[in-house]
């Protein structure tokens, strides 16, 4: 398949290591594109979720194909998110064209852009960190059940159905979480004269203009790879929503046959990701 050419591809919320991530969907998609900069805007890998003592050969995959990049000359960006926030240690860390950071702020075809995860915004994650994980839990937990629903659903030939969008969308509290999200990030992008804010955490994926009585900006989520699959793009000027379930030519694709399940422990997956960094240096141009 001829790759696309795109300026920059912003994904978030892929929570690797977790059994609702579609790691294979993500392959996929990645692997139809060609970059020129690539930002991974926070929970890329669920450090939190590593007691469970999953991570697939497919979610390595993701790993590799991105360092592969790198040595190619994509421009890497890791901002960090709740729930790999483990790398905030390492918070100005560059290999060559990859680094890390809480946030940053791009100025393209004379535009600001201010992109961070967007957690700060989270009462839960400021004041309860274990509800926050409980909710985390519980969530991997519906993901999971979604999964057996979609399966039976597939078999009797029906559509696929999101569990969680339903619950998200129905419950008055969870739609004014969201709402006070955007409208507090774009309050804030405001009084500091940004002309995008880019996020992820809330996995609801978005572009809009949002205004208050001192200005406009354009508000852009990247949306997740658990429910809604969907990516930002930004090609020849224009900022764009991707989404996976409708790209038949990516999504049509042959998949690999199913890898085995390699059972690692954290420590043990850092070891991995380690010395996946090591076989890279050498091949970085500084």
């Amino acid at each position: 398949m001829k790759k696309r050419p795109v300026d920059i591809v912003v994904i978030s919320d892929v929570h690797l290591g977790t059994y609702g991530c579609h790691a294979d969907e993500l392959f996929k998609y990645l692997k139809s594109v060609r970059p020129k900069q690539l930002i991974l805007n926070g929970d890329i890998i669920d450090i939190w979720q590593f007691k469970k003592r999953y991570w697939p050969k497919s979610h390595m995959k993701i790993i590799k194909l991105i360092m592969e990049w790198v040595t190619k000359g994509v421009k890497v960006h890791y901002i960090t998110g709740n729930h790999d926030e483990m790398l905030r240690k390492f918070v100005g860390l560059k290999l060559g064209k990859f680094s890390i950071s809480n946030k940053i702020v791009l100025n393209v075809s004379g535009k600001k852009i201010w992109i961070f995860h967007g957690d700060v915004f989270d009462v839960s994650m400021q004041h309860a960190k274990w509800i926050a994980k409980l909710g985390a839990i519980g969530y991997d937990f519906l993901i999971l059940l979604n999964r057996a629903v979609n399966y039976i659903s597939r078999k009797m030939g029906r559509g696929r159905v999101s569990m969680s969008k339903r619950i998200k969308n129905g419950v008055k509290s969870a739609i004014k979480f969201i709402n006070d999200f955007e409208q507090i990030a774009a309050d804030i992008a405001i009084e500091n004269e940004f002309d995008y804010v880019i996020c992820g955490h809330i996995h609801q994926p978005e572009i809009k203009k949002i205004s208050n009585s001192k200005g406009s900006v354009t508000y852009l989520n990247s949306g997740d790879w658990i429910e809604n699959l969907t990516a930002l793009e930004y090609y020849q000027g224009k900022w764009s929503l991707y989404h996976y379930e409708k790209d038949l030519l990516v999504r049509d694709q042959q998949v690999e046959e199913k890898e085995q399940i390699e059972v690692l422990e954290k420590g043990e997956l850092f070891k991995s990701l380690v010395e996946e960094f090591r076989f890279l240096i050498p091949k970085i141009d500084p």
